[in-house]
């Protein structure tokens, strides 16, 4: 099952603050926001949802595929993805544009305050599975330029190409309409407990009517773990605890590779989530969301220290 992961490739622009948002915040002044947050650290890193997603598939012993669009300075990016195992065939470079940039500001608590900037990304919407990734079997519509997401949602279920929709960062830029025609048919909606609240509160929609609608739902919650829901079954997926915590950034995007190289495998769902879970943690303990660095024989290793896999794991690892 080849895998073609959609999606921004930016650079990010990760800072760190060390206090709380909220001390900065005034309850009665949140209609008239003017507010500036002096950071203690800069790190210019790699990112983009797309990449993010296929590095750690990647290294999980899988090739997957990008199929996105790149600015002129890509080069050096995408000789780092292939040196990784990433297929970059299906990522077009528009010349006169740069990458897209995600500037993201993390305090004390881990909350965050981002903005994104579109770049070569805005160009997304011109490219099409069955032009630039015929052989699709498996793919991702992650955060992109919307008009691409309302896309390649409506060509996979044009070509019944299952899909997993992951809107996340672009919810508050998609209407409810949008949303719905994107989780309408998908093979599986993958959000954070938070952007769950948002979907149904923009659509209109209870979870019942959402289940009705897609194939499964995932809903993770940071150290709380995340509930995955297939065909009725409940699996509630315990979080693997970070020997440190540095920065969430990329934390989801690993738990959806994980996730999805269980999946390519053929692997119990539970034992996919776990692989989620695992790989979100990996991310948590590194600054940077391609900064982590396993083989699947060490991924089963520390699998096992957190969680029984009655020997299905050894798959990964059989060509070691």
């Amino acid at each position: 099952m080849n895998i073609v992961i959609t999606g921004s490739i930016a650079y990010d622009y990760i800072m760190s603050f060390p206090g709380k948002f909220t001390d900065m915040l005034l309850a009665d002044q949140l209609h008239n926001i003017s507010v500036s947050f002096l950071v203690d650290s800069l790190k210019r890193q790699r990112g983009g949802t797309a990449p993010n997603i296929a590095y750690t598939l990647a290294l999980l012993g899988a090739r997957p595929t990008i199929m996105a669009t790149a600015g002129q300075d890509f080069s050096d990016y995408r000789h780092w993805l292939e040196k990784h195992g990433v297929d970059t065939s299906a990522i077009v470079e528009i010349e006169d544009e740069y990458c897209a940039s995600f500037f993201v500001n993390t305090d004390e608590n881990l909350n965050q305050i981002a903005s994104f900037y579109t770049g070569a990304m805005s160009h997304a919407k011109g490219l099409s599975f069955a032009t630039h990734a015929p052989a699709t079997g498996l793919a991702t519509v992650s955060p992109n330029d919307p008009d691409a997401m309302r896309a390649y949602a409506a060509e996979c279920k044009r070509l019944q190409i299952p899909y997993l929709y992951d809107p996340s960062q672009q919810i508050a830029r998609l209407s409810g309409d949008d949303l719905r025609e994107g989780l309408d048919g998908c093979f599986l909606l993958t959000v954070n407990e938070y952007e769950y609240g948002v979907i149904r509160e923009k659509t209109g929609l209870n979870e019942a009517q959402i289940l009705e609608r897609v194939g499964g739902l995932l809903v993770t919650r940071g150290a709380e773990g995340s509930t995955l829901i297939i065909n009725n079954d409940v699996f509630q997926i315990p979080a693997v605890t970070p020997s440190h915590i540095v920065d969430p950034t990329g934390a989801g995007d690993a738990y959806r590779a994980g996730l999805m190289r269980g999946m390519q495998l053929d692997l119990p769902w539970d034992i996919a989530g776990r692989m989620g879970a695992l790989a979100a943690t990996y991310v948590l303990e590194n600054l940077g969301t391609q900064n982590h660095t396993f083989t699947p024989i060490a991924f089963v290793a520390r699998y096992r220290e957190n969680f029984d896999d009655n020997g299905r794991l050894d798959c990964l690892t059989s060509n070691q």
